[in-house]
């Protein structure tokens, strides 16, 4: 249905040191090279002073909730820093399983982890939450679009995931239950790349989580379509294997999954899997 973006836009060379890995995940926070290399069996990973460092890889849609729950992790383990990388999970997902090393991974879907349990990277996944899409729109909805049908338009111009990356994927489960062909103008590597086509007025519409169009705290108005119900994504969380800082990652995944967790990832929008 869309054009395809070439392999080579999604996969990391193995020679990839991690810090250049992880420089195009799309996080404002610093890239988690720095942090330690994987300590051996057992022990944590530390920074100077014998601190702790908690590495998470994090879909792009979650930056806004797991900042939130990064802080409070802190707050209740002194001596303990998070650092994430957020971008698209198929693009983590072949981070991890080209070496970079990290704790915990947080997927927008499940065929996005498993290509890390496939490679034997992470065992026993959880569902923690799941997503919908809306129609994202600028606030004044200049192409005056009001439903899905509106997308196939030419002269709407439409911004859309790339379909190697979940919300890309789930978008085209959702014009395929509607029997809709859309052209977007552009392909993006993640949601939030998505959204802010929208956000700077580049495109008239975009199929974006619903958690986003919150999040953009009025930027953009987000439009339901039946046809979404069709397309949810669950996402699945893991402490990886050999993760540097096993018990951090334990402990941060129970608070994900903790009721003050699912407070906050309900307040973004998420709904309960």
């Amino acid at each position: 249905m869309f054009r395809r973006l070439s392999r080579w836009a999604f996969t990391v060379p193995l020679a990839l040191t991690l810090a250049a890995a992880l420089s195009g995940c799309g996080t404002a926070d610093p890239a988690p090279g720095a942090a330690a290399t994987p300590a051996a069996s057992g022990s944590e990973a530390t920074t100077g002073g014998g601190a702790t460092t908690l590495t998470v890889l994090a879909a792009a849609s979650l930056t806004g909730t797991f900042t939130e729950l990064g802080k409070t992790f802190e707050a209740a383990h002194p001596g303990t820093t998070v650092r994430f990388s957020f971008g698209s999970s198929a693009t983590l997902a072949q981070q991890i399983v080209a070496g970079a090393p990290a704790d915990v991974f947080a997927a927008a879907s499940p065929a996005t982890m498993k290509t890390v349990t496939d490679a034997s990277l992470a065992a026993s996944p959880v569902t923690f939450v799941r997503n919908s899409l809306q129609i994202a729109v600028p606030a004044d909805n200049p192409a005056k679009v009001d439903d899905l049908k509106d997308l196939t338009d030419s002269k709407v111009k439409v911004a859309l995931c790339a379909e190697q990356v979940p919300c890309g994927a789930a978008a085209i489960k959702a014009l395929d239950a509607a029997g809709l062909k859309v052209t977007p103008v552009t392909l993006e590597q993640d949601v939030k790349a998505t959204l802010t086509k929208v956000e700077l007025g580049e495109v008239d519409a975009a199929l974006v989580y619903k958690t986003d169009v919150i999040a953009s705290g009025g930027k953009v108005q987000g439009i339901d379509f039946p046809e979404a119900e069709k397309a949810i994504n669950d996402y699945p969380i893991a402490v990886l294997s050999g993760a540097p800082a096993p018990e951090a990652a334990k402990q941060f995944v129970d608070l994900v999954l903790s009721r003050q967790g699912k407070d906050v990832l309900a307040k973004a929008g998420f709904q309960t899997p």
